[in-house]
């Protein structure tokens, strides 16, 4: 099973669609290898640049409406290959959500004000972020930044957690049929 947690992306912005996260020019690739380097180069968002501030993170947290735009399996792919297995947001576009839990990978929505909460107590600071899937069906993701930290309670439907257990689609379905 993939590692969930480490060092976050804050991108503050909703809306970031599947062309922001890996641009259409770059979906004849064969290998998921060769999208690690494009990840987020079309975003445009003030302060950020992607060559500084994506090398490390292993989690994103944005706005509502994450992964909206044209449904493409490249978008996770491209997170994937950057080691980027967690994106926590208020709201996903439903295919990028799914294609998330396809590949193995956490879309973990929280409310708005937590959402909110989160950008006002952390967005500033170097924060790591870990999380926690229990056999009980409770999930939690906990945000640290020094001496300061938050937890926030969220759902994972059994079928997802089951694909984020089994790395994925392909795993599941290895196990089960």
């Amino acid at each position: 099973m993939k590692e969930f947690g480490g060092k976050v992306l804050f991108l503050d912005r909703s809306d970031i669609n599947t062309d922001e996260i890996i641009p259409a020019k770059y979906l004849t690739e064969i290998k998921k290898s060769a999208l690690k380097p494009f990840l987020l180069e079309d975003l445009k968002l003030e302060g950020f640049n992607p060559k500084i501030d994506i090398p490390g993170k292993k989690v994103i947290i944005s706005r509502e409406n994450f992964g909206c735009g044209s449904s493409r399996e490249h978008a996770p792919w491209a997170l994937e290959v950057n080691g980027i297995y967690t994106v926590i947001a208020e709201s996903f576009a439903r295919i990028f959500r799914q294609n998330m839990y396809n590949c193995g990978m956490l879309a973990i929505e929280l409310k708005r004000n937590e959402i909110d909460e989160i950008f006002r107590l952390f967005a500033d600071k170097d924060c790591e972020c870990s999380v926690i899937l229990t056999n009980e069906g409770s999930a939690k993701v906990k945000i640290i930044a020094g001496s300061l930290s938050k937890s926030y309670s969220f759902t994972l439907d059994g079928f997802d957690k089951a694909l984020v257990e089994d790395d994925g689609w392909l795993g599941y379905a290895d196990k089960k049929f």
